[in-house]
Protein backbone atom coordinates (compact mmCIF):
# COMPACT_ATOMS: atom_id res chain seq x y z
CA UNK A 1 0.00 0.00 0.00
CA UNK A 2 1.38 3.37 -0.98
CA UNK A 3 1.64 6.27 1.40
CA UNK A 4 -1.08 8.14 -0.39
CA UNK A 5 -3.39 5.18 -0.09
CA UNK A 6 -2.83 4.55 3.59
CA UNK A 7 -5.82 5.08 5.82
CA UNK A 8 -5.96 8.00 8.25
CA UNK A 9 -4.60 7.36 11.71
CA UNK A 10 -6.89 6.61 14.61
CA UNK A 11 -6.23 10.08 15.95
CA UNK A 12 -7.16 11.82 12.70
CA UNK A 13 -10.33 9.74 12.49
CA UNK A 14 -11.66 10.80 15.87
CA UNK A 15 -13.98 13.77 16.28
CA UNK A 16 -13.33 16.13 19.18
CA UNK A 17 -14.61 14.19 22.18
CA UNK A 18 -15.99 15.30 25.57
CA UNK A 19 -16.74 18.78 24.28
CA UNK A 20 -20.53 18.78 24.26
CA UNK A 21 -22.95 18.66 27.17
CA UNK A 22 -26.70 18.05 27.03
CA UNK A 23 -27.52 21.75 26.59
CA UNK A 24 -25.23 22.14 23.59
CA UNK A 25 -26.63 19.03 21.91
CA UNK A 26 -30.17 20.32 22.47
CA UNK A 27 -29.22 23.70 21.00
CA UNK A 28 -27.67 22.07 17.92
CA UNK A 29 -30.82 20.02 17.38
CA UNK A 30 -33.17 22.95 18.02
CA UNK A 31 -31.22 24.93 15.44
CA UNK A 32 -31.74 22.27 12.78
CA UNK A 33 -35.42 22.00 13.69
CA UNK A 34 -35.74 25.81 13.61
CA UNK A 35 -38.87 26.16 15.82
CA UNK A 36 -39.70 29.68 14.65
CA UNK A 37 -39.44 28.58 11.03
CA UNK A 38 -41.88 25.77 11.79
CA UNK A 39 -44.35 27.84 13.80
CA UNK A 40 -44.29 30.82 11.43
CA UNK A 41 -43.94 28.90 8.17
CA UNK A 42 -44.95 25.26 8.42
CA UNK A 43 -47.96 25.66 10.74
CA UNK A 44 -49.72 28.22 8.49
CA UNK A 45 -48.95 25.94 5.53
CA UNK A 46 -50.65 23.04 7.33
CA UNK A 47 -53.81 25.10 7.87
CA UNK A 48 -53.77 26.47 4.33
CA UNK A 49 -52.97 23.24 2.46
CA UNK A 50 -55.38 20.93 4.30
CA UNK A 51 -58.21 23.27 5.23
CA UNK A 52 -58.31 21.53 8.63
CA UNK A 53 -58.06 23.03 12.09
CA UNK A 54 -56.69 19.86 13.71
CA UNK A 55 -53.05 20.91 13.36
CA UNK A 56 -52.39 20.94 17.14
CA UNK A 57 -53.58 17.35 17.67
CA UNK A 58 -51.68 16.26 14.55
CA UNK A 59 -48.45 17.49 16.15
CA UNK A 60 -49.30 15.58 19.33
CA UNK A 61 -49.94 12.34 17.41
CA UNK A 62 -46.67 12.65 15.48
CA UNK A 63 -44.76 13.41 18.71
CA UNK A 64 -46.17 10.27 20.33
CA UNK A 65 -45.09 8.15 17.35
CA UNK A 66 -41.59 9.64 17.44
CA UNK A 67 -41.39 9.12 21.20
CA UNK A 68 -42.15 5.43 20.69
CA UNK A 69 -39.48 5.32 17.98
CA UNK A 70 -36.98 7.02 20.26
CA UNK A 71 -37.24 4.30 22.92
CA UNK A 72 -35.53 1.81 20.63
CA UNK A 73 -33.45 4.49 18.91
CA UNK A 74 -31.61 5.66 22.03
CA UNK A 75 -31.32 2.08 23.28
CA UNK A 76 -29.43 1.04 20.16
CA UNK A 77 -27.46 4.30 20.10
CA UNK A 78 -26.04 3.30 23.49
CA UNK A 79 -24.30 0.38 21.80
CA UNK A 80 -23.53 1.92 18.40
CA UNK A 81 -21.50 5.14 18.57
CA UNK A 82 -21.05 6.80 15.21
CA UNK A 83 -21.30 10.36 13.84
CA UNK A 84 -23.35 8.94 10.96
CA UNK A 85 -26.24 7.79 13.15
CA UNK A 86 -28.70 6.38 10.59
CA UNK A 87 -25.84 4.92 8.57
CA UNK A 88 -24.41 3.04 11.53
CA UNK A 89 -27.72 1.82 12.94
CA UNK A 90 -29.00 0.52 9.61
CA UNK A 91 -25.65 -1.16 8.93
CA UNK A 92 -25.62 -2.92 12.29
CA UNK A 93 -29.24 -3.97 12.00
CA UNK A 94 -29.82 -4.74 8.32
CA UNK A 95 -26.33 -5.27 6.91
CA UNK A 96 -23.64 -3.27 5.14
CA UNK A 97 -25.27 -2.87 1.68
CA UNK A 98 -28.46 -1.41 3.14
CA UNK A 99 -26.34 0.65 5.53
CA UNK A 100 -24.45 2.33 2.69
CA UNK A 101 -27.72 2.79 0.83
CA UNK A 102 -29.16 4.46 3.93
CA UNK A 103 -26.07 6.65 4.24
CA UNK A 104 -26.55 8.03 0.73
CA UNK A 105 -30.24 8.60 1.43
CA UNK A 106 -29.24 10.50 4.58
CA UNK A 107 -26.64 12.56 2.71
CA UNK A 108 -29.21 13.39 0.03
CA UNK A 109 -31.84 14.38 2.59
CA UNK A 110 -29.61 16.51 4.81
CA UNK A 111 -28.02 18.22 1.81
CA UNK A 112 -31.47 19.10 0.48
CA UNK A 113 -32.36 20.55 3.88
CA UNK A 114 -29.06 22.44 3.99
CA UNK A 115 -29.37 24.08 0.57
CA UNK A 116 -33.09 24.74 1.04
CA UNK A 117 -32.34 27.28 3.75
CA UNK A 118 -30.39 29.48 1.33
CA UNK A 119 -33.52 29.78 -0.81
CA UNK A 120 -35.44 31.39 2.04
CA UNK A 121 -32.82 33.35 3.94
CA UNK A 122 -31.64 35.30 0.89
CA UNK A 123 -35.02 36.86 0.03
CA UNK A 124 -35.93 37.36 3.70
CA UNK A 125 -32.63 39.00 4.57
CA UNK A 126 -32.86 41.17 1.45
CA UNK A 127 -36.34 42.37 2.41
CA UNK A 128 -35.24 43.02 5.99
CA UNK A 129 -32.18 44.99 4.91
CA UNK A 130 -34.21 47.08 2.48
CA UNK A 131 -36.92 47.89 5.05
CA UNK A 132 -34.60 48.70 7.94
CA UNK A 133 -31.38 49.95 6.38
CA UNK A 134 -32.26 50.97 2.84
CA UNK A 135 -29.89 48.36 1.41
CA UNK A 136 -31.02 46.77 -1.83
CA UNK A 137 -29.43 43.74 -3.47
CA UNK A 138 -30.52 40.55 -5.21
CA UNK A 139 -31.50 37.61 -3.01
CA UNK A 140 -28.46 35.61 -4.03
CA UNK A 141 -26.09 38.29 -2.72
CA UNK A 142 -27.53 37.88 0.77
CA UNK A 143 -27.54 34.09 0.43
CA UNK A 144 -23.86 34.14 -0.48
CA UNK A 145 -23.13 36.34 2.54
CA UNK A 146 -24.79 33.82 4.84
CA UNK A 147 -23.04 30.98 3.01
CA UNK A 148 -19.66 32.61 3.72
CA UNK A 149 -20.42 32.89 7.44
CA UNK A 150 -21.63 29.29 7.65
CA UNK A 151 -18.52 28.11 5.81
CA UNK A 152 -16.29 29.92 8.32
CA UNK A 153 -18.12 28.68 11.41
CA UNK A 154 -18.17 25.17 9.98
CA UNK A 155 -14.36 25.12 10.17
CA UNK A 156 -13.88 26.28 13.75
CA UNK A 157 -14.14 24.49 17.08
CA UNK A 158 -17.59 23.05 17.64
CA UNK A 159 -18.05 24.84 20.99
CA UNK A 160 -18.09 28.22 19.27
CA UNK A 161 -20.97 27.19 17.07
CA UNK A 162 -22.73 25.58 20.03
CA UNK A 163 -22.63 28.75 22.13
CA UNK A 164 -23.87 30.85 19.25
CA UNK A 165 -26.75 28.49 18.57
CA UNK A 166 -27.59 28.45 22.27
CA UNK A 167 -28.08 32.20 22.42
CA UNK A 168 -30.13 32.33 19.23
CA UNK A 169 -32.32 29.35 20.12
CA UNK A 170 -33.06 30.59 23.64
CA UNK A 171 -34.26 34.00 22.46
CA UNK A 172 -36.22 32.39 19.65
CA UNK A 173 -38.14 30.13 22.04
CA UNK A 174 -38.95 33.06 24.34
CA UNK A 175 -40.48 35.00 21.45
CA UNK A 176 -42.55 31.99 20.35
CA UNK A 177 -43.84 31.61 23.90
CA UNK A 178 -44.73 35.32 24.03
CA UNK A 179 -46.69 35.08 20.76
CA UNK A 180 -48.40 31.91 21.96
CA UNK A 181 -49.41 33.53 25.24
CA UNK A 182 -50.91 36.48 23.37
CA UNK A 183 -53.01 34.20 21.19
CA UNK A 184 -54.24 32.06 24.09
CA UNK A 185 -55.24 35.07 26.19
CA UNK A 186 -57.12 36.78 23.34
CA UNK A 187 -59.46 34.13 21.87
CA UNK A 188 -61.80 35.03 19.02
CA UNK A 189 -65.14 36.27 20.34
CA UNK A 190 -63.80 36.16 23.88
CA UNK A 191 -64.42 32.41 24.21
CA UNK A 192 -61.96 29.59 23.86
CA UNK A 193 -62.79 26.58 21.67
CA UNK A 194 -61.05 23.22 21.99
CA UNK A 195 -62.29 21.84 18.67
CA UNK A 196 -58.72 21.92 17.29
CA UNK A 197 -57.75 19.33 19.89
CA UNK A 198 -60.51 16.92 18.87
CA UNK A 199 -59.67 13.72 17.02
CA UNK A 200 -62.87 13.98 14.98
CA UNK A 201 -61.37 16.58 12.66
CA UNK A 202 -58.65 14.13 11.67
CA UNK A 203 -61.12 11.77 10.02
CA UNK A 204 -61.87 14.33 7.33
CA UNK A 205 -60.31 14.44 3.90
CA UNK A 206 -56.82 15.84 4.16
CA UNK A 207 -55.53 13.62 6.96
CA UNK A 208 -52.61 12.46 4.83
CA UNK A 209 -51.25 15.91 3.99
CA UNK A 210 -51.83 17.11 7.56
CA UNK A 211 -49.80 14.32 9.17
CA UNK A 212 -47.21 14.56 6.40
CA UNK A 213 -46.74 18.27 7.02
CA UNK A 214 -46.70 17.75 10.79
CA UNK A 215 -43.90 15.17 10.59
CA UNK A 216 -41.74 17.70 8.74
CA UNK A 217 -41.85 19.95 11.79
CA UNK A 218 -39.89 17.39 13.80
CA UNK A 219 -37.17 16.72 11.26
CA UNK A 220 -33.88 17.25 13.05
CA UNK A 221 -34.75 15.79 16.46
CA UNK A 222 -33.04 12.54 15.44
CA UNK A 223 -29.69 14.32 15.18
CA UNK A 224 -28.96 13.90 18.90
CA UNK A 225 -27.25 10.58 18.10
CA UNK A 226 -25.12 12.28 15.42
CA UNK A 227 -23.17 13.96 18.24
CA UNK A 228 -22.59 10.73 20.19
CA UNK A 229 -18.81 10.79 19.58
CA UNK A 230 -18.47 14.34 20.89
CA UNK A 231 -20.59 14.37 24.05
CA UNK A 232 -19.71 13.73 27.65
CA UNK A 233 -21.18 10.38 28.73
CA UNK A 234 -23.11 9.46 25.58
CA UNK A 235 -25.16 6.79 27.37
CA UNK A 236 -26.84 9.46 29.51
CA UNK A 237 -26.59 12.58 27.38
CA UNK A 238 -28.09 11.27 24.12
CA UNK A 239 -31.31 9.80 25.62
CA UNK A 240 -31.90 12.87 27.78
CA UNK A 241 -31.26 15.27 24.89
CA UNK A 242 -33.52 13.26 22.59
CA UNK A 243 -36.58 13.14 24.85
CA UNK A 244 -36.06 16.67 26.15
CA UNK A 245 -35.94 18.06 22.62
CA UNK A 246 -38.84 15.96 21.36
CA UNK A 247 -41.08 16.77 24.31
CA UNK A 248 -40.20 20.45 24.28
CA UNK A 249 -40.87 21.09 20.62
CA UNK A 250 -44.07 18.99 20.71
CA UNK A 251 -45.46 21.25 23.44
CA UNK A 252 -44.34 24.39 21.59
CA UNK A 253 -45.85 23.31 18.26
CA UNK A 254 -49.14 22.15 19.75
CA UNK A 255 -49.50 25.24 21.93
CA UNK A 256 -48.58 27.69 19.19
CA UNK A 257 -50.86 26.14 16.56
CA UNK A 258 -53.67 25.98 19.13
CA UNK A 259 -53.06 29.66 19.94
CA UNK A 260 -53.56 30.48 16.26
CA UNK A 261 -56.89 28.61 16.12
CA UNK A 262 -57.90 30.26 19.37
CA UNK A 263 -57.00 33.76 18.20
CA UNK A 264 -58.44 33.57 14.68
CA UNK A 265 -61.33 31.22 15.44
CA UNK A 266 -63.27 29.97 12.45
CA UNK A 267 -61.22 32.17 10.11
CA UNK A 268 -57.89 30.49 10.85
CA UNK A 269 -57.77 28.61 7.52
CA UNK A 270 -58.66 31.70 5.48
CA UNK A 271 -56.10 33.79 7.34
CA UNK A 272 -53.43 31.16 6.77
CA UNK A 273 -54.19 31.09 3.05
CA UNK A 274 -53.91 34.86 2.72
CA UNK A 275 -51.29 35.90 5.30
CA UNK A 276 -48.98 32.90 5.61
CA UNK A 277 -46.19 33.56 8.14
CA UNK A 278 -47.54 37.02 8.94
CA UNK A 279 -50.44 35.43 10.83
CA UNK A 280 -48.14 34.45 13.69
CA UNK A 281 -46.37 37.80 13.90
CA UNK A 282 -49.76 39.56 13.91
CA UNK A 283 -50.58 38.04 17.29
CA UNK A 284 -48.39 40.63 19.00
CA UNK A 285 -47.65 43.64 16.76
CA UNK A 286 -44.95 46.08 17.73
CA UNK A 287 -41.72 45.15 19.47
CA UNK A 288 -42.51 41.44 19.77
CA UNK A 289 -43.43 41.13 16.09
CA UNK A 290 -40.33 43.09 15.08
CA UNK A 291 -38.17 40.88 17.25
CA UNK A 292 -39.85 37.79 15.82
CA UNK A 293 -39.11 38.92 12.29
CA UNK A 294 -35.46 39.41 13.21
CA UNK A 295 -35.30 36.02 14.89
CA UNK A 296 -36.91 34.43 11.86
CA UNK A 297 -33.70 35.32 10.07
CA UNK A 298 -31.47 34.04 12.86
CA UNK A 299 -33.54 30.85 12.95
CA UNK A 300 -32.85 30.31 9.27
CA UNK A 301 -29.16 31.01 9.82
CA UNK A 302 -28.98 28.59 12.75
CA UNK A 303 -30.69 25.90 10.66
CA UNK A 304 -28.19 26.42 7.82
CA UNK A 305 -25.28 26.01 10.24
CA UNK A 306 -26.77 22.97 11.97
CA UNK A 307 -27.55 21.15 8.73
CA UNK A 308 -24.08 22.00 7.46
CA UNK A 309 -22.61 20.32 10.54
CA UNK A 310 -24.90 17.29 10.18
CA UNK A 311 -23.88 16.85 6.54
CA UNK A 312 -20.14 16.87 7.16
CA UNK A 313 -20.55 14.39 9.99
CA UNK A 314 -22.08 11.87 7.63
CA UNK A 315 -19.42 12.59 5.00
CA UNK A 316 -16.73 12.20 7.68
CA UNK A 317 -18.16 8.84 8.77
CA UNK A 318 -18.09 7.47 5.24
CA UNK A 319 -14.63 8.88 4.56
CA UNK A 320 -12.88 7.39 7.55
CA UNK A 321 -14.22 3.95 6.62
CA UNK A 322 -13.14 4.23 2.98
CA UNK A 323 -16.65 4.27 1.52
CA UNK A 324 -15.86 7.80 0.35
CA UNK A 325 -12.31 9.12 -0.27
CA UNK A 326 -10.29 8.98 2.95
CA UNK A 327 -9.61 12.74 2.84
CA UNK A 328 -13.18 13.25 4.08
CA UNK A 329 -12.37 11.20 7.18
CA UNK A 330 -9.43 13.23 8.49
CA UNK A 331 -9.81 15.86 11.21
CA UNK A 332 -7.55 18.74 12.17
CA UNK A 333 -6.45 19.88 15.63
CA UNK A 334 -9.80 21.66 16.02
CA UNK A 335 -11.62 18.33 15.78
CA UNK A 336 -13.32 19.37 12.52
CA UNK A 337 -12.83 17.43 9.25
CA UNK A 338 -11.84 20.33 7.01
CA UNK A 339 -12.32 18.60 3.66
CA UNK A 340 -15.75 17.24 4.61
CA UNK A 341 -16.87 20.66 5.87
CA UNK A 342 -15.62 22.46 2.75
CA UNK A 343 -17.35 19.88 0.55
CA UNK A 344 -20.69 20.78 2.14
CA UNK A 345 -19.96 24.46 1.53
CA UNK A 346 -19.33 23.75 -2.16
CA UNK A 347 -22.68 21.96 -2.43
CA UNK A 348 -24.43 24.98 -0.89
CA UNK A 349 -22.64 27.32 -3.27
CA UNK A 350 -23.56 25.15 -6.26
CA UNK A 351 -27.24 25.19 -5.26
CA UNK A 352 -27.30 29.00 -5.09
CA UNK A 353 -25.52 29.37 -8.42
CA UNK A 354 -27.75 26.79 -10.11
CA UNK A 355 -30.91 28.48 -8.85
CA UNK A 356 -29.77 31.82 -10.25
CA UNK A 357 -28.60 30.33 -13.57
CA UNK A 358 -31.84 28.38 -14.09
CA UNK A 359 -34.05 31.28 -13.09
CA UNK A 360 -35.80 29.27 -10.38
CA UNK A 361 -37.86 30.88 -7.67
CA UNK A 362 -35.65 30.68 -4.56
CA UNK A 363 -38.49 30.36 -2.05
CA UNK A 364 -40.77 27.97 -3.90
CA UNK A 365 -38.33 25.79 -5.81
CA UNK A 366 -35.20 25.90 -3.67
CA UNK A 367 -36.54 26.35 -0.17
CA UNK A 368 -39.97 24.69 -0.17
CA UNK A 369 -39.44 21.89 -2.68
CA UNK A 370 -35.97 20.96 -1.44
CA UNK A 371 -36.95 21.28 2.22
CA UNK A 372 -40.09 19.18 1.84
CA UNK A 373 -38.17 16.51 -0.04
CA UNK A 374 -35.38 16.47 2.53
CA UNK A 375 -37.92 15.97 5.29
CA UNK A 376 -39.49 13.09 3.39
CA UNK A 377 -36.07 11.44 3.14
CA UNK A 378 -35.60 11.67 6.91
CA UNK A 379 -39.02 10.06 7.42
CA UNK A 380 -37.98 7.14 5.21
CA UNK A 381 -34.81 6.72 7.29
CA UNK A 382 -36.79 6.72 10.52
CA UNK A 383 -39.01 3.91 9.24
CA UNK A 384 -36.06 1.82 8.00
CA UNK A 385 -34.11 2.45 11.20
CA UNK A 386 -37.03 1.08 13.22
CA UNK A 387 -36.70 -2.20 11.32
CA UNK A 388 -32.94 -2.15 11.87
CA UNK A 389 -33.42 -1.77 15.63
CA UNK A 390 -35.71 -4.81 15.78
CA UNK A 391 -33.22 -6.87 13.74
CA UNK A 392 -30.21 -5.74 15.81
CA UNK A 393 -31.70 -6.65 19.17
CA UNK A 394 -33.13 -9.91 17.88
CA UNK A 395 -29.55 -11.15 17.48
CA UNK A 396 -28.31 -9.69 20.78
CA UNK A 397 -30.63 -8.33 23.47
CA UNK A 398 -27.75 -6.38 25.09
CA UNK A 399 -29.60 -6.32 28.44
CA UNK A 400 -32.19 -3.92 27.03
CA UNK A 401 -35.86 -4.24 28.01
CA UNK A 402 -38.28 -6.07 25.72
CA UNK A 403 -40.07 -2.76 25.21
CA UNK A 404 -36.92 -1.03 23.91
CA UNK A 405 -35.67 -3.84 21.74
CA UNK A 406 -38.88 -5.28 20.30
CA UNK A 407 -42.28 -3.72 20.93
CA UNK A 408 -41.46 0.00 20.63
CA UNK A 409 -39.42 -0.21 17.40
CA UNK A 410 -41.94 -2.62 15.83
CA UNK A 411 -44.84 -0.26 16.57
CA UNK A 412 -42.77 2.66 15.32
CA UNK A 413 -41.98 0.83 12.07
CA UNK A 414 -45.70 0.30 11.40
CA UNK A 415 -46.65 3.88 12.25
CA UNK A 416 -43.75 5.50 10.39
CA UNK A 417 -44.25 3.22 7.39
CA UNK A 418 -47.87 4.39 7.23
CA UNK A 419 -46.69 8.01 7.34
CA UNK A 420 -44.24 7.35 4.51
CA UNK A 421 -47.11 6.04 2.42
CA UNK A 422 -49.28 9.05 3.33
CA UNK A 423 -46.49 11.42 2.29
CA UNK A 424 -45.84 9.62 -0.99
CA UNK A 425 -49.55 9.41 -1.79
CA UNK A 426 -49.99 13.14 -1.18
CA UNK A 427 -46.67 14.40 -2.50
CA UNK A 428 -48.18 16.63 -5.15
CA UNK A 429 -50.32 18.26 -2.46
CA UNK A 430 -47.25 18.78 -0.31
CA UNK A 431 -45.45 20.56 -3.15
CA UNK A 432 -48.52 22.48 -4.26
CA UNK A 433 -48.34 21.10 -7.80
CA UNK A 434 -50.50 18.94 -10.06
CA UNK A 435 -50.52 15.15 -9.59
CA UNK A 436 -48.69 14.63 -12.89
CA UNK A 437 -45.96 17.18 -12.14
CA UNK A 438 -42.42 15.95 -12.76
CA UNK A 439 -41.34 17.45 -9.45
CA UNK A 440 -43.87 15.30 -7.56
CA UNK A 441 -42.45 12.21 -9.25
CA UNK A 442 -38.71 12.80 -9.44
CA UNK A 443 -38.03 14.54 -6.13
CA UNK A 444 -39.23 11.68 -3.90
CA UNK A 445 -37.76 9.17 -6.35
CA UNK A 446 -34.30 10.64 -5.73
CA UNK A 447 -34.10 8.61 -2.52
CA UNK A 448 -34.74 5.35 -4.31
CA UNK A 449 -31.97 6.26 -6.75
CA UNK A 450 -29.59 7.14 -3.88
CA UNK A 451 -30.37 3.87 -2.08
CA UNK A 452 -29.75 1.78 -5.21
CA UNK A 453 -26.44 3.55 -5.84
CA UNK A 454 -25.38 2.99 -2.24
CA UNK A 455 -26.30 -0.69 -2.23
CA UNK A 456 -24.55 -1.20 -5.55
CA UNK A 457 -21.39 0.55 -4.34
CA UNK A 458 -21.33 -1.58 -1.18
CA UNK A 459 -21.52 -4.75 -3.27
CA UNK A 460 -18.68 -3.48 -5.47
CA UNK A 461 -16.58 -2.85 -2.35
CA UNK A 462 -17.40 -6.33 -1.09
CA UNK A 463 -16.12 -7.87 -4.32
CA UNK A 464 -13.10 -5.65 -5.00
CA UNK A 465 -12.10 -4.11 -1.65
CA UNK A 466 -13.03 -6.56 1.11
CA UNK A 467 -10.88 -4.78 3.69
CA UNK A 468 -12.97 -1.62 3.22
CA UNK A 469 -16.22 -3.55 3.17
CA UNK A 470 -15.27 -5.23 6.46
CA UNK A 471 -15.11 -1.95 8.41
CA UNK A 472 -18.33 -0.40 7.11
CA UNK A 473 -20.31 0.87 10.08
CA UNK A 474 -17.55 0.41 12.68
CA UNK A 475 -17.20 4.15 13.25
CA UNK A 476 -14.29 5.13 15.55
CA UNK A 477 -13.07 1.51 15.57
CA UNK A 478 -12.60 1.43 11.80
CA UNK A 479 -8.99 2.69 11.89
CA UNK A 480 -7.85 -0.24 14.03
CA UNK A 481 -9.37 -2.71 11.56
CA UNK A 482 -8.18 -1.10 8.31
CA UNK A 483 -5.60 -3.37 6.65
CA UNK A 484 -3.71 -3.51 3.32
CA UNK A 485 -5.74 -4.69 0.35
CA UNK A 486 -3.84 -7.95 -0.17
CA UNK A 487 -2.95 -8.73 3.46
CA UNK A 488 -6.13 -9.26 5.48
CA UNK A 489 -5.54 -10.81 8.88
CA UNK A 490 -6.55 -14.41 9.24
CA UNK A 491 -9.06 -13.65 11.95
CA UNK A 492 -10.79 -10.73 10.19
CA UNK A 493 -13.71 -12.85 9.12
CA UNK A 494 -14.02 -14.29 12.62
CA UNK A 495 -13.94 -10.82 14.14
CA UNK A 496 -17.00 -9.82 12.15
CA UNK A 497 -18.79 -13.16 11.90
CA UNK A 498 -22.11 -11.67 12.88
CA UNK A 499 -21.94 -9.03 10.17
CA UNK A 500 -19.28 -10.02 7.65
CA UNK A 501 -21.64 -12.15 5.63
CA UNK A 502 -24.31 -9.52 5.53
Amino acid sequence: MSETDSPPSAVSQALASNRLGISQVVFFVLASIAPLLVTAGLVPSAFAATGLTGVPIAFVIVAVVLAVFSIGYVAMARHVTNAGAFYALITKGLGRPLGVGGALVALTAYNLLQVAVYGMIGPQLGSYAADNFGLNASWWVWSLLVWAVVTTLGLVRVEISGKLLGVLSSIELLVILALTAKGLTHPAGGHQSFHALSLTDLTATGLGPLLAIAILGFVGFEQTAVYSEEVRDARRTIPRATFLTLGGIAVIYAACSFALTDYYGGQVVNVAQTQSSSMLFALAPGLVASTARTLFLTSLFAAALAFHNACWRYTFSLGREGVLPSAFGRTRSTGVPRVASLAQSMIGLAAIVLTVAAGWDPVNQLFYWAGTTGGFGILILLAVTSLAIVSYFRRDARDESVLARRYAPALAAIALGTMVWLCADNYATLLGVGPTSRAAIWLPSSFAIAAVIGIGWALILKAHSPQTYAVIGLGPESAAHRVPVFSPPANLADTHTSEGSR
